[in-house]
């Protein structure tokens, strides 16, 4: 600052060095994950991937692109490293007791994940769960597939209106499913 000359008191040179360090690095951050969205939608667009693989992969590269300016950010701040690994590590430790307790929560999100990688129906799609072979099982036509179950909307029935169902998402790695493509029906 002194090789500018700009009449800036001395003792705010430093923090005013800081803040700009601590925009530059959040602008950083900010144009990084907007240049991987706008790449990954580039590739989206010449290669036929489906949109519900791109839409957790952009969400969790655009928390990663961040969260990483945050931690530059604590660090330009004077955060030890040692003292983000504690952090880190407690909270990684504190995650696993409650991932643990939460298993059936996180087992349907394992399986949204899983439904929407390998893609077993899609939404449009009428699936039916079977409990054994010689009983039907609850059918519907998928209308949504969230983190936690899918909703399904069953076919009106003589008299009464058609309903939505929500079924767990591990629901359909624990059963047989039958399905029919939007076209097939």
């Amino acid at each position: 600052m002194e090789a500018l000359n700009l009449p800036v008191p001395a003792e705010l040179v430093a923090p005013l060095w800081i803040g700009i360090q601590i925009l530059l690095i959040l602008l950083a951050g900010y144009f990084s994950q907007r240049l991987v969205a706008r790449f990954l939608t580039r590739l989206s667009e010449r290669y036929p991937f489906p949109p519900q693989l791109l839409m957790p992969l952009r969400g969790g590269l655009r928390w990663f692109i961040m969260g990483s300016a945050v931690i530059f950010v604590l660090e330009r701040l004077g955060v030890s490293a040692t003292v983000l690994w504690t952090a880190l590590s407690g909270f990684v430790a504190v995650a696993a007791i409650a991932f643990f307790a939460m298993w059936s929560v996180l087992s349907n999100l394992l399986c949204a994940v899983l439904i929407f990688t390998v893609g077993p129906f899609r939404i449009g799609d009428v699936v039916e769960l079977v409990d054994t072979l010689d009983k039907p099982g609850m059918k519907g036509r998928v209308v949504a597939i969230n983190l936690l179950y899918t909703t399904l909307i069953e076919a009106a029935e003589a008299g009464s209106g058609s309903s939505m169902v929500q079924v767990p998402n591990s629901l359909f790695f624990q059963r047989s499913v039958r399905r029919w493509r939007e076209g097939d029906f």
